[in-house]
Parts: structure tokens; C-alpha cells; sequence
């Protein structure tokens, strides 16, 4: 190797290995040299500004900390902003909130409509000056001069509650109020409030003034299911926003704040009171004097009457909620934003569910103290047919079908037996009704008593509590025969059985799980049920049918693009389940529910304290469920599932099955209605029939009901009187009675306050 290489090139080689090196070590001290320099020069530079003593304290340390801490905050603010950008990712989002939807029944005939009303659009520029000043001096007066927060707006409603002990004024401008209206929830939660501030801002760096106060007018929900001002001037005053006047601007300006509370056509006393306010309000902005509101002070506006015009609001809120997650997932390319959708809502059905419910209550709430209910009727492919929500939209539009997540009790057993079926039981296998523990938690029965050796059959047909515990640890068992918690392991499989039935709520483990102390929806557990009569298919809710565009087009249909039934359990298991849960209705806790020649099964729940009563049931052609209880949560007058609930569910469905072919349920078989009038002479020799008792008030005699009974006494003593001294009269001297005469009035309402009084019996 050595003879390969020339000697002369090994010197060259390394007189440049030593060139190199030189170059470097005289670049580093070349380059240390210059720092320093530079430093020195820096220093000397900066010497100039130096400033010591209480100058420096002063001054300059607070500006020091004053920058850190700046753009720490910046570095939150961005943080904090981020999840409130993400809602402005999407292009379209101004139009994402801008449905405007007709909806009609499943017969195509008209019944309400939602979101906002594009063909009636108003300029800005025509909308009146009064409206337009009522709604500034009422919700924003420093509109135009913020910049999407009002801070010493925010600041003074601070002062005002802190004050006033409670919520008096509120702190949102019209751009805080209009990016909740477009992107968030009414959820009362700071990260809600967060996002609104950073959205605000981010509508005035995207829009003009006039563009906000326009999208607010047109966006604002204005209670009787109205979106803006055009369209509750339509709603209250059967006029356009053009042509209001300034006591009906006052009244609009009204509502911003609460739409039901002040909705003038539930409550005008407390829309004209608001509507007073609003005046007020422009007189203290200086936008009008006293002299030019005295007007409207002593001619309030006056609004439609709409009391007999029902609307199923519960149940069109449902849809259009339904409609706007499902226009999300047209193609983006699809820009459409007016539709007319045909719903599966029966009106007839929609009818006597709230009938039903509003009698109920009125009947027996007070005795039962129950204020609230809520039912859903489904047909076998999910097609929700009519929904109730509580007792009065006007007072409340929180939808306690679809929004309450209640304890559905021993109405949730079903998915226990049929996990049991599912895992080597039948309907008449063996459990002993004994007392069990798992952990420090014992159930008990209802009657806190003991059955001993019960068939599944019988166990579901009681309601007993102690069977599905049982059932949950012997599940477990089979699952894993040596675990050490068996019972965990069947609560996860009863879990998943709900699962597959439909069930989305969290349904968290709990030992307490089999007997239904996890919360449901009505919804939900209503359109689960229809997994039994549907041989074990299990399908999802829905409300639209169909789908098509203002010009007619079809655009979505429910039987071509909606979510097909999936096979959740065999047919064999849900045919087992329909034949024991029918012992329910014909000999168990739910005979009220009874269908005269409709094949019926179900089962009644009720929860610890009596806080909830449920029913919920199927025939061959629809599925119910009805729940009664209290919005507080507080308890009812000892109402059980069997009563309200049972009685509420069979009027409904006796309403549901007028002029319907009846259908067999898998496991029951075919019923057969009977004939209204028509009774053979052997019927009519029969021994009558013992009839089932109606759920009634609790068996005491209130202190009011033994005065009316008092009163009645008196006034039938009275009329014994008066009919005595009348037949002892001179009878040319004596005149027919009148209408209103003693003989006749205390007969009447002899007869009105006994029935009132009396328990009500068949």
C-alpha cells in the first residue's frame, strides 16, 4: 500500500488536515472575539437607559411583569379559543342554522313549520324604527360602539345581580347572543360562555354591524316554534315585521329576553307587563320621551288567539332537530336550505296522547302529586307516531321524552330475561325468590316478602326484584365459572343486550342495575320494546319519512336511505319474551292496560320512592311507553307503574288502533277485535263481568272533598224545604221554577260535586 500511494501526497495530505484545523480554531476565536465585542457594545448601549433606585421599582419592573404575564395570557387566550374556532371551520356556516322547514303528517296534510322564514326576508332598512330602537335599547344599547363585548355593559350587570341577590340584568351583547344562537347550546357553563366571547369578536371581524343586527332579528327564537321578528309578527299579530306598531315593537323587543315566559298569546298580562318594560327601557336610552311611548302605554298591543289551534310542538322541535343533523350529512355541494318534510306523526294518535295525558293529571295529578308525564307512540319500524313531552309547551319546552334521562325501574327487566333466555334460561326455568346480597346492597321486594321457587314466567309477571339480581349473577356464572365477581360480568352482558335493543344512554354498572336504577329516555325505551313483536329486529327512531325541496324535489326518503332493522336477538327469544311479558297485562301489575281483543304485552316500572311510574308496552302494530313523575325529582303520592301510567297507555292505544288491521305478536298469537254492538244472547246471559279497577285518587277523604260533601247535604235539605213550602202553596199563586231556582241548582250541583268527590270507579 505503501509503494501505491506517493510520498509527496501523504505531505500534502496532511499540510491540509493542519490548514483546516488553523481555519477553525481562528474562526472560533475570530467569532468569540466579535460576540464579545458586540456585547460590550450592547452593554454600553443599554447603560444609557439604566435606571435605578424607586425608578426602576416603579416603572420598569411592572412593565417587566406586566409583558410576561401578557403574553402568557395570550398564549391562553389562543388555547381557550381554539375548541370556539373550531365551530367556524366549516364554510357554510352561516347557513348551518338556516333551515327553514314545512312540515306535514303522514297523510301530507300541513302542521307546523320550523327555523327561519326565507321567503317573507326583510331588509334591515325596512324593518320599522321603533323595532329596531326597542330592540337596541332593551338588549344592546352600546351596539354600535363595542366591539362584540360590552364590557362596561358586562360590568354594570355585575354590579345589578350582585346587588339584587339573584339574576337581574344580563351581560351579553346582540353579537354574544347571535354566536349562541349560530354555533352553541343554552347549556349555562363557562366553557360556554368562553366560546361565546371569542365567537362574538370573530362575527365583528367577519361582519358589518347591520349584517349582525339583521342575522339577530332574523335568527332569534320568539317562542310558539317562531324564528325572528317577521315571523312572530305573523304568529302574535297576523301582520308583517313592516307594519307593527310601537306597542306591538314592545311587545316583540319583549321576547328576546324569555320567549315563553312572555309569549302573548299563553300569557298576555306578562307580555304587556314586559312590553312596559321595553318602554321604558327606550325612554331611559333616550332613543324616545315619555310623550311619544304614552301612546302605547294605554293601548297595549293585543295577539292572536291561538289556544285552539294545537300544534304538536314536542314532537315538530324532535323533528326539526332530527332534520338539521340530517341535512349535515348531504354532500357539501348541496347548498338547499328550504324543505318541506312529510313526518311519520299520526294526528289522530297525537290527539289522544295528549288528551289522555292532560286528563290523567287533571283527574288525579294532585292526589298522586304528579305534575308531569311524558309518552311516545312508534309503529314496528321506528316511526315515532306521536310524542308528548310534558303536560304544557306553553310552560316549558323542555322535552322530557327525548332530554329526560329518568329510571325506567322494573320496565327495564325485560332486557335482563331476555339476556337470561339468551344464555341457557327459558320461561319456565326455576329461580328461588330468597334473600341476596352483592357487596352491602340486599334488594327487596315490593311487598318485602318472599315467593321461594318461582318459573322466570311467574318472577316477571310479579315484578319480584331479587329474580333479576339472581339472573345477573348467574349469567355471570355461566360466562365465567370462576370469577370472582359473576355478577359484574352479567351486568356488562345485560348491558350490551340493551345495547343491541337500541339503548344509547351510559347505563353505568351499578349492582342495582338489573332492577333499573340506570336512567333511559322515553324515546328510547319505547322503540327498543319494538325489538320483541319485530321477531327480534331492532330498529332506530326516526320521525321523517320523507324529505323534498321547496320546488318538490325528493331529496331523502326514510325506506331507501335510512338505517336498515338489524337482528339484535333470535326470534326465538323475543316470541319466549312477548308470551311472558303478556302475563303482565292478563294477570300481573299491568291490567289495566288490557286491550279488549288486541293482543298485548308490557311491563310497569316504578323507582325508589315512587319518583317514577312507567308503562310501557306493544301489540302487533305500534309500541308505547309513559312515564308520570315530577321535574324535581321529588316523589309522588305512592303511583306505581299499574295505575296512571297502565290506564294512560291503554287509552292511547285503544285511540292508535281505531281502523287498524290488528296484527299478531310472535309468541301470542292473532287477536281478534270484538264486535262494538253486536252480543249473543249467551253473552248477554253471562255473568257480567268483573271489571278492573281505574287508577283513582289514594283511598282518603281530603279535607276539601268532605266540605263539598257538607255543602252538598246542606243544600239538598234546602231543597226539601223549598219543594215542601212550594207544594203547600196556593197553586194559582204558583209559577214554574226557573232555571236558576233553589229547587233546581242544588240538584245540579249535587250531582257535579259528587262525582268530583267520589273515587272513580267502573
Amino acid at each position: 500500500m505503501r509503494q501505491i500511494i506517493p510520498p509527496h501526497w501523504k505531505q500534502k495530505v496532511r499540510n491540509f488536515f493542519l490548514d483546516l484545523d488553523a481555519r477553525i480554531d481562528s474562526s472560533l476565536f475570530s467569532s468569540a472575539k466579535g460576540i464579545r465585542e458586540l456585547y460590550e457594545r450592547y452593554s454600553t448601549f443599554m447603560d444609557r437607559f439604566y435606571v435605578g433606585r424607586w425608578k426602576r421599582w416603579v416603572f420598569i419592573e411592572p412593565l417587566s411583569e406586566a409583558a410576561t404575564l401578557g403574553l402568557g395570557g395570550l398564549v391562553v387566550m389562543l388555547t381557550l379559543a381554539i375548541p370556539a374556532f373550531r365551530e367556524t371551520a366549516d364554510e357554510d356556516w352561516l347557513k348551518k342554522s338556516d333551515l327553514a322547514v314545512s312540515f306535514l303528517d303522514r297523510y301530507g296534510n300541513p302542521i307546523g313549520s320550523r327555523g327561519i322564514k326565507h321567503n317573507d326576508s326583510i331588509p334591515l332598512e325596512d324593518f320599522p324604527d321603533v323595532l329596531i330602537k326597542a330592540t337596541l335599547a332593551t338588549e344592546d344599547r352600546r351596539f354600535y360602539e363595542h366591539f362584540g363585548i360590552d364590557i362596561a355593559g358586562t360590568a354594570r350587570a355585575l354590579v345589578t345581580n350582585a346587588q339584587a341577590g339573584g339574576v337581574r340584568q344580563g351581560g351579553s351583547s346582540i353579537t354574544q347572543q347571535l354566536a349562541k344562537n349560530l354555533f352553541l347550546s343554552n347549556e349555562r357553563t363557562i366553557e360556554r360562555k368562553v366560546n361565546e366571547a371569542f365567537l362574538a369578536v370573530w362575527l365583528e371581524w367577519r361582519l358589518t354591524k347591520n349584517e349582525i343586527l339583521k342575522l339577530y332579528l332574523d335568527r332569534a327564537y320568539m317562542g310558539g316554534g317562531t324564528f325572528g321578528v317577521d315571523g312572530a309578527a305573523h304568529f302574535y299579530f297576523n301582520k308583517s315585521a313592516r307594519d307593527v306598531t310601537l306597542a306591538e315593537a314592545a311587545m316583540l323587543a319583549g321576547l328576546f329576553k324569555a320567549p315563553t315566559k312572555y309569549a302573548p298569546h299563553i300569557n298576555l298580562p306578562a307580555a304587556r307587563a314586559r312590553a312596559n318594560v321595553v318602554l321604558d327601557n327606550l325612554v331611559d336610552a333616550g332613543f324616545m320621551t315619555e310623550g311619544q311611548v304614552f301612546g302605547a302605554r294605554r293601548n297595549p298591543a293585543f295577539a292572536v288567539d291561538r289556544r285552539d289551534e294545537a300544534s304538536p310542538n314536542y314532537y315538530l322541535d324532535y323533528a326539526f332537530d332530527e332534520m338539521r343533523k340530517l341535512v349535515d350529512t348531504f354532500p357539501k355541494s348541496y347548498t338547499e336550505r328550504v324543505f318541506v318534510v312529510r313526518l311519520a306523526i299520526d294526528a289522530n294518535v297525537q290527539k289522544a296522547a295528549e288528551d289522555a295525558v292532560e286528563n290523567q293529571l287533571r283527574q288525579f295529578g294532585r292526589d298522586y302529586h304528579a305534575t308531569q308525564a311524558a309518552t311516545v307512540v312508534s309503529d314496528l319500524d321506528g316511526g315515532i307516531r306521536a310524542m308528548v313531552g310534558g303536560r304544557d309547551y306553553g310552560a316549558s319546552q323542555f322535552n322530557r321524552a327525548t332530554d329526560a334521562y329518568r329510571q325506567p325501574g322494573s320496565s327495564f327487566k325485560p332486557y335482563v330475561y331476555t339476556t337470561a333466555l339468551l344464555n341457557g334460561f327459558t320461561p319456565n326455568s326455576i329461580v328461588v325468590d330468597g334473600p341476596v346480597c352483592i357487596g352491602n346492597w340486599c334488594p327487596q321486594n315490593y311487598g318485602h316478602s318472599y315467593s321461594g321457587s318461582v318459573t322466570l314466567t311467574q318472577a316477571i309477571t310479579r315484578s319480584i326484584n331479587v329474580v333479576p339480581v339472581k339472573l345477573s349473577i348467574a349469567i355471570g356464572q355461566k360466562e365465567q365459572p370462576k370469577a370472582p365477581n359473576p355478577a359484574k360480568i352479567g351486568r356488562a352482558k345485560i348491558v350490551e343486550v340493551a345495547r343491541r335493543f337500541g339503548l344509547k344512554a351510559p347505563l353505568p354498572d351499578t349492582p342495582s342495575l338489573p332492577i333499573g336504577s340506570d336512567e333511559v329516555t322515553v324515546l328510547e325505551h319505547a322503540v327498543a320494546y319494538a325489538t320483541f313483536p319485530n321477531r327480534g329486529k331492532a330498529v332506530t327512531p326516526h320521525s321523517v319519512l320523507e324529505v323534498r325541496t321547496g320546488a318538490g324535489d325528493l331529496v331523502w326518503r326514510w325506506d331507501r336511505d335510512g338505517p336498515k332493522p338489524r337482528q339484535a336477538i333470535p326470534a326465538s327469544v323475543a316470541a319466549d319474551m312477548a308470551g311472558m311479558m303478556s302475563h303482565v297485562v292478563s294477570e300481573g301489575t299491568a291490567r289495566r292496560a288490557a286491550l279488549d281483543g288486541i293482543p298485548t304485552a308490557g311491563k310497569t316500572g316504578t323507582t325508589n320512592a315512587y319518583r317514577d311510574a312507567w308503562f310501557v308496552g306493544y301489540t302487533g302494530n305500534f309500541t308505547c311507553a309513559v312515564w308520570y313523575g315530577n321535574d324535581d325529582y321529588s316523589p309522588t303520592n305512592r303511583m306505581t307503574g299499574g295505575s296512571l301510567p297502565a290506564q294512560t297507555w291503554h287509552d292511547i292505544m285503544l285511540a292508535a288502533h281505531q281502523g287498524v288491521e290488528v296484527r299478531e305478536i310472535p309468541g301470542i298469537g292473532m287477536g281478534q277485535k270484538l264486535p262494538p254492538q253486536h252480543v249473543s244472547n249467551a253473552q248477554a246471559n253471562a255473568a257480567p263481568k268483573v271489571l278492573e279497577t281505574k287508577p283513582g285518587p289514594p283511598p282518603v277523604l281530603t279535607k276539601r272533598g268532605a266540605d263539598i260533601l257538607v255543602r252538598v247535604e246542606k243544600l239538598l235539605d234546602d231543597a226539601a224545604k223549598t219543594a215542601k213550602k212550594s207544594a203547600d202553596a196556593d197553586t194559582k199563586a204558583a209559577r214554574p221554577p226557573s232555571a236558576t231556582s233553589a229547587l233546581a241548582f242544588p240538584q245540579n250541583y249535587a250531582e257535579e260535586n259528587a262525582n268530583a268527590s267520589a273515587p272513580r270507579k267502573n
